[in-house]
């Protein structure tokens, strides 16, 4: 475990792009060792698709140890679509480590990028800068290899519980809160479906039970299909959103498309103990292998790690190390840079080397 500013980091690169993106993220960690005074000990190992394809299993029970022994994961990608279980899902670890780990918030920042295209009329004025907080132990992923398939129906079953709803919320509260003290908003949004399901409602009043105790941060109740509908019309309304699992991976990516993308997007999976750091986007097949990954979302992923390291250990220059690979990032591109998917040249290399240069 972490010594003074030491930390030792497991590193699980997976599948399809997954390495390719990871490689850039550990330049610019050694890149940031070198100014800062951190030290990093990388650990990789294996989990995702082709793990399964070679052994039977996602992940070895090493990697799991690996995991439990490390201050923090990195996780590139994990998965491909023509390797499933005999149930026809796909190979997810990434999913396993959550429920293995109790990481129950996971964290999905969306920040607009300046020189970053986004479909929104407006954003490039107005700015786009919230967090979706997903339930990532529960809800409807809770049935999990756990439905029932007959030859006239399929039902899963979703679960919200008060512990990990509580739990949640208090890590939301204190997440605004932080964004309050750095001069954002420092709202919190529950989203929901209280209006048609108990749980949801059950979800809504442990919401409001913890609010009380966080009386300085502003509250809103939103549904979630109006949520949606606002969210693609004027985003920069919103600051911090909480909610259930399933509806958190669909807002998620809504929210990764108004800032450019799911390779400009990094993610976390937080617990009271663990954490796994890893970008939005998929192992992406089509593309492995010829230069074009955009390496944005998982450098960003290593930046929302160290910033979490400096809160979890108390290592402020952490903190200050995140703050500047974001700087860097942003300054990469407002000076021009253009990932493939937007139309550019700039391939998976020419992104590492920019930020490199930056930082």
């Amino acid at each position: 475990m972490s010594a003074n500013n030491a930390f030792h980091i497991a590193v699980l690169a997976g599948d399809g792009i997954g390495p390719e993106v990871m490689a850039p993220a550990l330049e610019v960690l050694r890149k940031i060792e070198q100014k800062s005074g951190l030290s990093f000990r990388f650990t990789e190992a294996p989990a995702g698709a082709n793990n399964y394809l070679a052994t039977g299993k996602s992940m070895p029970e090493s990697t799991i140890k690996l995991c439990e022994e490390a201050d923090a994961i990195l996780l590139g990608a994990c998965g491909l679509p023509s390797v499933r279980y005999p149930d026809n899902t796909e190979i997810a670890p990434q999913i396993e480590l959550r429920f293995i780990f109790d990481l129950y918030a996971g964290v999905r920042p969306a920040r607009l990028i300046p020189g970053v295209p986004s479909p929104i009329v407006g954003a490039d004025q107005r700015g786009i800068d919230l967090v979706v907080i997903r339930e990532s132990t529960e809800g409807l992923f809770a049935s999990m290899g756990k439905g029932v398939v007959t030859h006239e129906d399929a039902r899963e079953t979703l679960v919200i519980t008060r512990k990990t709803s509580e739990r949640l919320f208090e890590f939301s509260f204190r997440l605004a809160e932080r964004r309050k003290a750095r001069g954002k908003p420092g709202s919190l949004a529950c989203v929901d479906k209280a209006n048609v399901f108990k749980a949801f409602a059950f979800f809504r009043r442990i919401f409001d039970e913890v609010a009380r105790r966080h009386p300085d941060v502003k509250t809103d109740h939103l549904y979630v299909d109006a949520c949606s509908a606002m969210l693609v019309k004027r985003p920069w309304d919103f600051d911090v959103m909480v909610m259930e699992n399933m509806f958190g991976d669909i807002v998620s990516d809504i929210t990764a498309s108004l800032i450019g993308g799911l390779g400009m997007a990094p993610s976390a999976d937080i617990g009271d103990k663990y954490a796994v750091f890893q970008p939005c986007h998929g192992t992406a097949p089509d593309i492995m292998g010829q230069g074009k990954a955009n390496p944005t979302g998982m450098i960003l992923s290593a930046a929302m790690m160290l910033d979490w390291l400096a809160d979890k250990h108390g290592v402020e220059s952490a903190a200050e190390a995140g703050e500047r690979i974001e700087r860097a990032v942003d300054q990469v591109y407002a000076d021009g840079l253009k990932p493939m998917e937007f139309g550019g040249s700039n391939g998976t290399a020419d992104i590492a080397k920019a930020v490199l240069g930056v930082l």
